[in-house]
């Protein structure tokens, strides 16, 4: 225990000028485990670009596979991160609740850590919520420490003000434009990055913005050509399938879809999705949800494919819910119980 290794470049930049934002991490852990795992910016272009199949390759370079030779694979698992930073934490409040943590977007990423301003804002929220309660006796709540149903609901709005003037502010607003400096290309936005973590610390009067949804940021597949990945070994390098069956993922048989086309977008999957960007669903999927399987309608033109949803395949990671085009995808929650069982993750 207590390697940590921290990855830039291949297999995501392979050029000076590359714009995929991303990298990578392995720890080892207590126990005999090591903890290896990818982070890819959702907001890059190319259409042909399958997250989980770069993790795969990444994992046979020899300054990682030396890590894992002789081991065994027993879990596996997925999440989008809410790296957005300073620029899209949310509105704090709303009437009897507060959004608080990761949930919030307070996660470093240039630290890629979080735990730390998730515990901050977790304890300013108590504060706030507890000086509200306690300091008007005419709440129930001051006096017996129960809260009465005839009370008004109240928004604390106070607490993102609080917020604002802590530390987690802070250091957020000392990397507001790192991943955005990476839209110029690898080598100009890790330049910017150590300018920005090491001289500037956020003083830099200008701020890059970025406007466009990650949905809108992939490009149309004419401008690429298909990447070929290798093919997994089963030892190192791991099919789709085989690893989801490692995260323990079970939706009950019975109950509907969670995953639904809005009814307003239900043209996208086959005359947008696939004709425009090549089905980029079927990639970035870290769970063999989506799939585009040969069309059985009579009239329909050769080649022509059809969306299929495997929801039970989901491991609940909201991915498609930001990069799938158009974002014509509802996700809602479903029934309890449902999803990934991880274990040692």
């Amino acid at each position: 225990p207590g390697c940590v290794l921290h990855s830039l470049g291949w297999p995501l930049q392979r050029t000076p000028f590359d714009k995929t934002f991303g990298g990578s991490f392995l720890y080892h852990m207590s126990s005999n485990l090591v903890h290896v795992g990818m982070v890819v910016g959702l907001d890059y272009e190319n259409p042909y670009i399958n997250p989980y199949r770069e993790f795969q390759r990444w994992k046979t370079h020899p300054s990682i596979s030396k890590h894992l030779e002789g081991g065994t694979c027993v879990s596996y698992g997925a999440r989008v991160l809410n790296e957005g930073g300073l620029h899209s934490i949310p509105k704090l409040s709303f009437p009897g609740g507060l959004i608080v943590g990761c949930s919030a977007g307070f996660l470093n990423s240039v630290k890629i850590k979080g735990t730390h301003t998730a515990i901050k804002s977790g304890m300013i929220a108590a504060e706030t919520v507890h000086e509200t309660l306690t300091g008007n006796e005419k709440f129930s709540v001051a006096n017996t420490g129960e809260i009465s149903p005839d009370e008004p609901v109240m928004e604390l709005s106070d607490f993102e003000e609080k917020m604002k003037s802590s530390w987690v502010y802070d250091e957020l607003r000392e990397v507001r434009n790192v991943h955005a400096s990476f839209h110029m290309g690898f080598l100009p936005g890790l330049v910017y990055s150590g300018l920005a973590t090491h001289i500037f610390k956020g003083k830099e009067p200008w701020t890059f913005r970025h406007t466009v949804l990650d949905s809108e940021m992939t490009k149309e597949a004419s401008n690429y050509s298909p990447i070929d990945y290798p093919q997994p070994d089963g030892i190192l390098t791991f099919d789709l399938l085989t690893n989801l069956q490692r995260s323990g993922v079970y939706h009950e048989d019975d109950q509907p879809a969670h995953l639904q086309i809005k009814p307003e977008f239900s043209h996208v999957p086959k005359g947008v999705s696939m004709q425009k960007y090549a089905g980029p669903e079927q990639r970035f999927c870290p769970a063999g949800v989506y799939e585009y399987v040969p069309s059985e309608e009579k009239d329909s033109d050769d080649g022509q494919k059809d969306l299929v949803i495997n929801a039970q395949n989901c491991v609940h990671c909201k991915c498609c819910s930001i990069k799938m085009p158009q974002q014509y995808i509802q996700w809602t929650v479903p029934e309890g119980g449902g999803g990934p069982q991880y274990q040692v993750m």
